[in-house]
């Protein structure tokens, strides 16, 4: 739908629907490996087991791509989702290992895409940590001391000197990794995917996921698919069935925004040389990108928890979006008149110990969770760790540093709606007072 000059889409905004949607599975069918989800993980979990041999059969409700794999900002990211400062402070003995699963996760997919020739507007300029203000720059050089010393990659520097926008104080980029557009990612994936051995069911829901005679038997409205083994990659949609351990992670709805093209004059005047990928260091990050056809997308800054599955196919809200125009008016001020062409949203998945999660059920049943904002990398990496796990027997250490030995995970604090309406009261509170002490050092700077 459009409202005044903004189109509001329930998909993406960086692709069409695909046209050649695989029918969906309308007899009983058996597989050796079920794959239940069709984003990243779940297509490069099924494109890794078909690689080396296995009969593989991957079920996706809507059409491959279709969640947040096609939805997110575009970031590739090489440093651990979460709070690196809380991490290591909870969890001192995982950070050195999700520091190097996450540089491997961005290489993995730099490789991804050069194998299956995918392009997708790839440009490999690193993301960058920004602070709007002294106080998120402390926060940005303690997060650079925590990811060195766990053998991470990451340059700090004034904006001047890591070419961001002047609007911002400094921040730190990542070594690895860059911006793209996910939509052409995906789809690139699954044109691979499609011309593999796997066999592919989409507009395929699937009700239940249950055990029988030593084999898991999928169930869903045209027929049933029996597997020696299944991997669950299905994200934010993990709740849908009894089978998936309680607490697994919590799906959040978040919007991003895109505007009119902008003059390239007038982004040079940003001093934005790098054209790196932004988020900002707020308790509820915001982020600012660059696209190939100069236009500049932009999301985030509040969060909307899910109350139950399956979760909704949303719009998104004008009054969100309005918002996010406003903080992009505010963060850049020379692009005020720049318009709004487009919004969307999606689910993703957060964990309750923003720990990247791998694990196993019984003896054939394979789940991960490996995203907290960072899985267009992460999940497509875990997922062909699984398929490797599956064929091998042997688990890599990057998925052995995620793995759940058992299936518990502790309750969810801070993301119901009061936790997640005080954070982002608390992240406007500290824009406020920044705001003021910008004022002041400029009223300063003119009585001199």
């Amino acid at each position: 739908m459009t409202i005044g000059s903004v189109e509001y889409t329930t998909f993406t905004g960086w692709i069409e629907p695909p046209t050649d949607i695989r029918p969906a599975l309308d007899r009983d069918l058996s597989c050796d490996v079920a794959v239940v989800g069709g984003g990243m993980g779940g297509m490069v979990t099924a494109l890794r087991l078909a690689e080396r041999g296995q009969d593989v059969v991957l079920l996706e409700a809507e059409f491959c791509g279709y969640g947040a794999s096609s939805r997110n900002g575009g970031q590739i990211a090489s440093v651990p989702g979460g709070d690196l400062r809380l991490l290591s402070v909870f969890y001192p003995k995982k950070v050195r290992g999700m520091v190097r699963m996450a540089e491997n996760s961005a290489r993995f997919v730099e490789d991804l895409m050069e194998r299956h020739d995918i392009e997708c507007d790839y440009v490999a300029n690193g993301l960058a940590f920004a602070a709007v203000s002294p106080v998120q720059m402390l926060r940005v050089r303690t997060i650079a001391k925590i990811l060195h010393r766990a053998g991470g990659h990451g340059t700090v520097g004034t904006s001047e000197e890591l070419g961001l926008p002047r609007g911002f104080v400094g921040g730190m980029r990542e070594a690895v990794g860059g911006a793209l557009n996910p939509g052409k990612l995906c789809r690139g994936v699954r044109r691979a995917l499609l011309a593999s051995s796997a066999q592919v069911y989409e507009k395929t829901r699937v009700s239940d996921v249950s055990r029988r005679g030593g084999k898991v038997v999928i169930t869903t409205a045209g027929g049933t698919l029996t597997a020696k083994q299944v991997v669950l990659a299905t994200n934010s949609y993990s709740g849908e069935w009894d089978i998936t351990p309680k607490r697994l992670s919590v799906p959040l709805w978040l919007l991003e925004v895109e505007t009119e093209p902008i003059a390239q004059e007038r982004i040079d005047a940003l001093g934005w040389t790098s054209r790196s990928g932004l988020i900002t260091q707020h308790q509820i990050m915001e982020n600012y990108r660059l696209t190939a056809r100069n236009s500049m997308v932009f999301g985030v800054r509040r969060v909307e928890r899910g109350k139950k599955y399956p979760l909704a196919n949303k719009a998104p809200d004008p009054a969100m979006v309005e918002e996010l125009a406003a903080a992009f008016r505010s963060r850049f001020p020379s692009l005020a008149d720049v318009a709004v062409e487009r919004a969307w949203g999606g689910w993703i998945a957060i964990t309750s110990s923003w720990l990247s999660i791998a694990g196993k059920l019984g003896d054939n049943v394979y789940y991960s969770i490996a995203c907290n904002g960072h899985g267009l990398a992460q999940a497509p990496y875990v997922g062909s760790l699984i398929a490797d796990l599956i064929v091998d027997g042997t688990r890599h250490e990057d998925l052995d540093d995620i793995w759940a030995k058992e299936p518990k995970f502790p309750p969810f604090a801070f993301v119901g709606p009061l936790g997640l309406r005080t954070v982002w009261a608390v992240d406007r509170l500290n824009d406020m007072l920044n705001g003021s002490r910008r004022r002041a050092r400029k009223g300063v700077v003119r009585s001199r």
